[in-house]
């Protein structure tokens, strides 16, 4: 058994915000897996299923971010898990928009969520950090984290939420690189071979040109004198006769 969790806030109005984006991928690994419909248990919203050969707990926090770790220590508590066998996934504002990195145990980064997760568990607990970029100076990151994703991060981010579930059932078996990989097919997929895409035809469009029309073979015209010439010959070979 093992417990996976999706940091955000409830409600509505905070539904798609960039502080929501490990919510995003729970929600999007719960149906793209077949999970249970989403019930309440654990201060929170659990699903469960199979991701692979394990049987795992989806874990959404309702008791807001700040107070994520009395859901995520009740359900560990509950379900007789150790923190190595419950992986957080969650915004990081240190990696690039679409970037993924997995790591086991050190320390919170000022995240609130987490903060409240390592007093309830400590820090040895698995982590997904889900890339969402910085704003740029740190006193924009509340509003930053709480505002929704631009519409220009649709493509990227639908790809990184693919990728993690792609990635699920090895992330759920502890192969960390097979999961990586998975995730870096939707965001990075491979180049072209390189073969140079086909080279347009210059006279594609232009009408086929028609072959010149056949000269016409007119006879020959002869002048006046020639006729008589030729009668006068012909009077002499018959001897003027009629």
């Amino acid at each position: 058994m093992l417990l996976i969790v999706g940091l955000g806030n409830p409600g509505a109005k905070y539904a798609g915000n960039r502080h929501n984006i490990g919510w995003m991928a729970v929600d999007r690994i719960a149906g793209d897996h077949g999970f249970s419909l989403w019930r309440a248990r654990f201060q929170g919203l659990a699903a469960e299923g199979r991701l692979g050969g394990e049987k795992v707990t989806l874990l959404k926090p309702q008791t807001f971010m700040n107070l994520s770790g009395q859901s995520v220590g009740e359900a560990m508590r509950y379900l007789k898990l150790t923190p190595a066998e419950v992986t957080v996934l969650h915004d990081e504002l240190d990696l690039a928009p679409g970037k993924v990195r997995v790591k086991t145990g050190g320390g919170h980064a000022g995240h609130n969520g987490l903060r409240s997760i390592h007093q309830h568990l400590g820090e040895g607990y698995r982590r997904v950090r889900l890339g969402i970029g910085h704003p740029g100076h740190k006193d924009q990151v509340s509003g930053y984290v709480l505002s929704d994703f631009a519409k220009a991060d649709a493509g990227w981010l639908d790809d990184l939420l693919r990728g993690i579930s792609d990635g699920a059932p090895a992330l759920a078996a502890g192969d960390d690189g097979r999961f990586s990989t998975a995730v870096a097919a939707r965001t990075a997929p491979a180049r072209n071979s390189g073969s140079r895409p086909p080279v347009a035809d210059a006279d594609a469009g232009r009408p086929t040109p028609q072959p010149a029309p056949e000269a016409r073979q007119e006879a020959p015209q002869e002048s006046p004198q020639d006729m008589t010439g030729k009668l006068g010959a012909l009077r002499a070979m018959f001897g003027g006769k009629r």
